[in-house]
């Protein structure tokens, strides 16, 4: 990690704003590769590394400020399961940052001409355990854990991931306020660390479990290092509603990276609806306009996404 000081800082007081990257997964299954699977993305980590640092370049080439490791659905418990050895598994989480870092220093150094951009961000992905039960929970925050329990299911993936090199985690796709809670007290427990906190939600005004946003938001506040709070992996619809619900209650920057609007058929195993980098990007305007300063997106999401809306934001 950094030396304490708040990473997301010196973009909104240069630019004013933080691109976030889009999907990782989903940009890796239009590369071809069949992530049905209770690791997703994750189990390329062993597989084929170099595909997970592909799609990291091709987000820094379109404009993204910081890129997400493959660490979302990488658990300790995740590859036990699958016959690695503990330490192996500690291993491919910090190769998850490693690829992210080692591409970022390449384009950054590579570059021939930043546009006047700062230097890139890693965020280390921190998945619910919705992601390791991968049944949906991380939808509806359906779990068997109590706060206590996700602290410790938490516990040493956090401290892998606090020592991997990231400049800060981000913790992503809470579907419960008792998760949140959880992942709260690691990071107060944690010095020099920052962190931020998104939640997946139903509505425009309530997080997966049901719990009002206001509340998540507030129970954040007297925690130290919340670099941003926000919502990702959750409808467009929503979103503008939902910064709104937050600009009200907090003052740490508000981060947005919904998906892409279209929707899942589970009958015919199609995407089914629009999926326009121009559409997005107009979205995108108006969550800026309501208050978001990180933006990027999520799941079905693609670099030109993230091209177009930074291409929004710089004009």
């Amino acid at each position: 990690m950094n030396d304490g000081l708040d990473p997301i800082r010196p973009f909104l007081e240069g630019p004013g704003f933080l691109v976030v990257d889009g999907g990782l997964a989903s940009e890796l299954e239009h590369d071809g590769f069949d992530l049905r699977d209770g690791l997703w993305s994750a189990r390329l980590l062993a597989e084929a590394p170099e595909s997970i640092g592909d799609v990291h370049r091709r987000y820094l080439e379109a404009g993204a400020d910081c890129i997400i490791s493959a660490s979302y659905q990488a658990t300790i418990e995740g590859f036990m399961a699958r016959g690695a050895a503990e330490k192996d598994a500690e291993e491919f989480l910090r190769l998850s940052v490693r690829l992210a870092v080692a591409v970022r220093d390449d384009f950054w150094e590579n570059a021939a001409d930043h546009d006047n951009r700062l230097r890139p961000l890693v965020a280390a992905s921190v998945g619910p355990y919705g992601a390791y039960l991968a049944n949906g929970a991380e939808f509806t925050g359906d779990y068997d854990l109590d706060e206590d329990g996700l602290v410790e299911f938490h516990r040493r993936r956090w401290e892998v991931l606090c020592a991997s090199g990231a400049d800060l985690l981000a913790c992503e796709t809470i579907p419960s306020a008792e998760e949140a809670r959880a992942l709260a007290r690691l990071l107060a427990e944690t010095p020099y660390v920052w962190a931020w906190f998104s939640f997946s939600c139903r509505d425009g005004h309530h997080i997966s479990d049901g719990t009002p946003i206001v509340d998540c938001v507030r129970d954040l506040a007297s925690i130290p290092r919340v670099a941003a709070v926000g919502v990702n992996c959750t409808s467009p619809v929503f979103i503008s509603s939902l910064v709104e619900n937050i600009r009200d209650v907090t003052d740490p920057p508000i981060v947005v990276y919904p998906n892409s609007g279209e929707l899942w058929d589970a009958a015919s195993k199609v995407w089914t609806g629009p999926s326009d980098p121009r559409t997005f990007a107009e979205a995108a305007r108006v969550w800026r306009k309501a208050g978001a300063q990180l933006l990027g997106g999520c799941c079905r999401t693609r670099p030109e996404d993230i091209r177009r809306v930074r291409e929004m934001l710089e004009s």
